[in-house]
């Protein structure tokens, strides 16, 4: 789908990976709309890109709605809003299971659904593309809510592509790695193994273009050994398990969550 000319409702936008993604998408000729919690960046980064803003949080079905109400008039939704955060599982609570769900799953799921029915509907073409994560392909220590999430995104993207097949509306879903600079990871403070390669901001903009404009079924936005190692967890998740045990995976830090 060409991206220049068309409307683009971006959620999650005042973090650091979708305001690489804003600037990118503003660069190649979309009118964007952004929407995240935080006013003061939303606002800054309109500035450089000439956006419209609607300050929303997705937890709070009002705001929701309001999302849902500009995802029907979009041409193109990307859904980038997520939290990361997992607190021990001794202090987990029904609310940190609730507003992973609802911002992670529960509102790329309601958007999706709107925006495909409203293009359907009017018989327009137009491109969902949500952000997953290679954390939906293969699970780590003290990420049980994100994991559980991201699963049931990806899964729900290759789901709904196939529902939209010869409809003119496309769904993808793209899938950073670590990425350093911004985002969960960048923001964790987590110390990599100097042999573990990163993906910048950028290349998860360029990411979201490729499939808009190549109606991608899942772009991956990371190096060939972690996509090879997310794949061998999907088939052999046992000694998956091993082997990032003797990495020393579970001594990590937890990430924090992300907007």
């Amino acid at each position: 789908m060409e991206i220049a000319g068309r409307t683009v409702l971006l959620t999650g936008a005042s973090g650091g990976l979708g305001e690489a993604i804003a600037e990118d998408l503003a660069g190649r000729g979309a009118r964007l709309v952004l929407t995240a919690r935080r006013e003061a960046e939303l606002s800054a980064l309109a500035a450089r890109t000439g956006a419209d803003v609607l300050v929303a949080d997705l937890t709070d079905r009002a705001d929701l709605e309001r999302v849902l109400d500009v995802a029907r008039e979009a041409d193109i939704l990307v859904a980038n809003a997520g939290v990361g955060a997992d607190v021990p599982i001794e202090e987990l609570t029904a609310a940190d299971v609730d507003r992973s769900i609802e911002v992670n799953l529960r509102a790329p799921i309601l958007m999706a659904t709107e925006f495909v029915n409203a293009r359907i509907a009017r018989r327009l073409p137009g491109q969902v593309v949500f952000i997953g994560s290679l954390s939906g392909l293969a699970p780590t220590p003290m990420t049980r809510m994100y994991n559980a999430t991201k699963f049931g995104l990806r899964g729900f993207a290759l789901s709904l592509r196939e529902d939209l097949v010869g409809t003119g509306v496309g769904a993808s879903i793209v899938e950073p790695g670590f990425i350093r600079d911004a985002g969960m990871f960048a923001e964790s403070g987590v110390d990599l193994p100097s042999v573990v390669r990163t993906r910048s901001p950028r290349d998860v903009a360029d990411g979201v273009r490729r499939a808009i404009e190549g109606d991608r079924a899942e772009v991956f936005v990371a190096p060939v050994e972690l996509r090879l190692a997310a794949t061998f967890a999907t088939v052999a998740p046992a000694l998956s398990s091993r082997v990032q045990r003797r990495l020393g995976t579970a001594d990590m830090k937890r990430p924090p969550s992300a907007s």
